[in-house]
């Protein structure tokens, strides 16, 4: 199935089964490597993409259902005035450990800000619940959704 996608503001022309996940037309046949493959069951985070706004799992959500919604995934967060205050507070912070659920993590962060400008640390804790590290930077994610919040605040 032939089926035109809107990733990160650009329009892309993607060749997919019905049933194939996002995550993988964008790893596979877009080659954009940032989103990451976690457990394939939507529990852990790793594949958090942004559709039409809202975080969502991307391994489990299906091309099909893609008709006429913008994608966005980590690749473009740089661009995004809330995606640039996550990403400098996570370098400001040193939140990383090993980096490999962080590019879920960012979206996921950037999704709460969106809601939320300044989230209390269990609001913090609540809305990034979904999303494992399991190097358990979990107080580093927490203070850098916060430094974020006040990096956008100024």
């Amino acid at each position: 199935m032939s089926m035109t996608l809107k990733i990160n503001g650009e329009t892309k022309t993607v060749d997919a089964e019905p049933g194939t996940p996002l995550l993988w037309v964008i790893r596979d046949d877009l080659k954009m490597t940032g989103t990451k493959f976690g457990c394939g069951v939507a529990s852990c985070g790793a594949c958090t993409v942004h559709v039409d706004g809202q975080p969502v799992r991307s391994c489990q959500t299906f091309i099909e259902d893609l008709e006429g919604s913008e994608v966005t995934t980590i690749e473009a967060m740089e661009e995004d005035k809330i995606g640039a205050a996550v990403q400098q507070a996570w370098l400001e912070l040193d939140v990383v450990q090993c980096g490999y659920c962080q590019s879920g993590q960012i979206m996921s962060a950037v999704g709460l800000l969106r809601e939320n400008a300044k989230p209390s640390a269990e609001e913090i804790d609540e809305y990034m619940y979904g999303n494992a590290c399991r190097c358990a930077t979990y107080q580093r994610i927490r203070a850098g959704v916060q430094r974020a919040a006040e990096i956008l605040e100024a």
